[in-house]
């Protein structure tokens, strides 16, 4: 935004363009109409004052604002133009024809004057109410004239982010985004807010608490202030393909990126050239990398499978196992790892007991 002594500056130059024009007026109007250089720099003065003045009651109407007002406009002299070709001035002279011929005997020119009258009012009215109904507005309310707009951000806020029925019911999503990593507008299908509602109805005992924890994030992430999030109605049949085929397309329409948790939806999106935010990917590369020597302080919680181990958990949930420190349970202590094991359900880590002086005991 341009700082004050930059609108004073333009705002002088203004003033002295408009007095240079009155002085040329002025002396170019010589012997036609006798208009001094003094009346000339008034003038000047006059027309640069009252459009300064209009400058400085439109502070804080920004380019933004314009062409929102300007877009308003459009559609409310459209509007006005399409009421013009219903002839509503023909009606007009219809119920005052006889009025205005046993009044003055000169209805035709009462009658253009009367024609000319309304469709200036009416163009002014609508083009009015269309600018100020556009200014009101947001970005998401254009979407009516132009599919999809409101969903298609500028740099600064990120491209938008469609949302999955995995990643809904997940759970992490709104953490994520409040955590500022990620920004954009996050977009739910509605097939996938079907697809949750039916599993949270008919459903098995499973499927249907996923569902419901889905929804309840769903109504988290609507209520946030500082998360914006739309349910897209996409225009795709249930016939169009299966609900993975519908997410890509709707995906790829939208110009967004796909979060899931399915990792086939993954790997069938990247082929197909999809921008795709894995939450699972995002896990596991947050995960401290732990190396065979390394040296972890940790609480030991609980005895482990063998009569000599004990076991305790990092803050990511990763499990240490330590040999020959069941004496150990209940405090915190050094474990220096020996070996790692890689599992689906995640890494285990073996280590032993450390000893100052003497590393593993």
């Amino acid at each position: 935004m341009a700082s004050q002594p930059s609108v004073n500056v333009a705002r002088l130059t203004y003033l002295l363009v408009c007095e240079a024009a009155g002085v040329a007026i002025a002396l170019s109007t010589k012997g036609l109409i006798d208009i001094s250089i003094g009346t000339g720099l008034l003038v000047g003065l006059g027309v640069a004052g009252f459009f300064i003045w209009i400058e400085s009651l439109m502070k804080g109407f920004t380019l933004r604002g314009f062409s929102t007002a300007s877009f308003g406009l459009g559609v409310g002299l459209f509007c006005a133009w399409l009421l013009t070709r219903v002839e509503i001035s023909n009606l007009l002279e219809l119920v005052f024809r006889s009025k205005l011929q046993e009044d003055s005997g000169v209805a035709g020119v009462e009658l253009d004057v009367l024609r000319l009258t309304v469709n200036v009012t009416l163009f002014a009215s609508l083009g009015f109410l269309g600018a100020v109904l556009a200014l009101r507005s947001n970005r998401d309310d254009f979407a009516f004239i132009i599919p999809y707009v409101r969903f298609r951000q500028d740099s600064s806020t990120g491209q938008p982010v469609v949302l999955d029925g995995d990643a809904v019911m997940d759970g992490r999503v709104l953490g994520i985004f409040r955590s500022g990593f990620l920004h954009g507008r996050l977009i739910v299908p509605r097939f996938v807010l079907d697809d949750l509602q039916v599993k949270a109805d008919t459903g098995t005992n499973g499927d249907r608490q996923r569902a419901q924890r889905g929804l309840d994030s769903l109504e988290q992430m609507q209520k946030a202030s500082d998360v914006q999030i739309s349910i897209h109605d996409s225009l795709m049949s249930a016939d169009a393909g299966t609900l993975n085929t519908r997410l890509i397309e709707t995906t790829r329409m939208l110009g967004a990126r796909l979060m899931t948790v399915d990792e086939n939806l993954v790997k069938v999106a990247k082929i197909q050239g999809v921008d795709v935010l894995s939450i699972h990917e995002l896990d596991d590369a947050l995960k401290p990398t732990i190396a065979v020597g390394e040296r972890i302080r940790i609480a030991l919680v609980r005895a482990g499978k063998e009569d000599h181990q004990a076991v305790g958990y990092l803050p990511d949930g990763t499990m240490i196992v330590a040999n020959h420190a069941i004496n150990k349970i209940g405090t915190t202590t050094d474990v220096i790892v020996v070996s790692t094991l890689h599992t689906a359900s995640g890494t285990m880590v073996f280590g032993e007991l450390y000893k100052a002086g003497l590393g593993v005991s």
